[in-house]
């Protein structure tokens, strides 16, 4: 089997086992836009960064701030992000990873480990 076969076959598995991790109830559902905007804000956490409310809704993932408004809402009535207030100054929101986020992104790396040892 070529290099470039097997690739495609572990990715395949990955969205296979993402297909079916994203049925289960317990997963929360995610709509494409909360992903991206999800898969962002973790880039910037794992590189040990903090994000403002209004930094995040200027992170490119291609939709409006005020479409980003919404979804960081809507991620917030999901359990997935949470705000703290700034010590210094309480106008000054950080959007932070919950446990469930933190579950959702170690799920998701289960799934992608799973899918390179198959």
């Amino acid at each position: 089997m070529s290099e470039k076969t097997n690739y495609s076959n572990i990715y395949l598995r990955f969205l296979n086992l993402m297909q079916a991790i994203r049925e289960l109830p317990t997963f929360p559902h995610v709509d494409p836009v909360e992903e991206r905007l999800l898969n962002a804000l973790a880039a910037i956490w794992h590189g040990g960064g903090k994000v403002t409310v209004l930094e995040a809704m200027a992170l490119p993932v291609d939709v409006s701030p005020t479409t980003l408004h919404r979804r960081l809402k809507s991620l917030r009535a999901k359990g997935l992000l949470a705000l703290e207030t700034d010590a210094a100054d309480t106008r000054i929101k950080y959007v932070v990873p919950t446990d469930r986020a933190t579950d959702y992104f170690s799920t998701l790396g289960r799934c992608l480990n799973e899918a390179g040892q198959a």
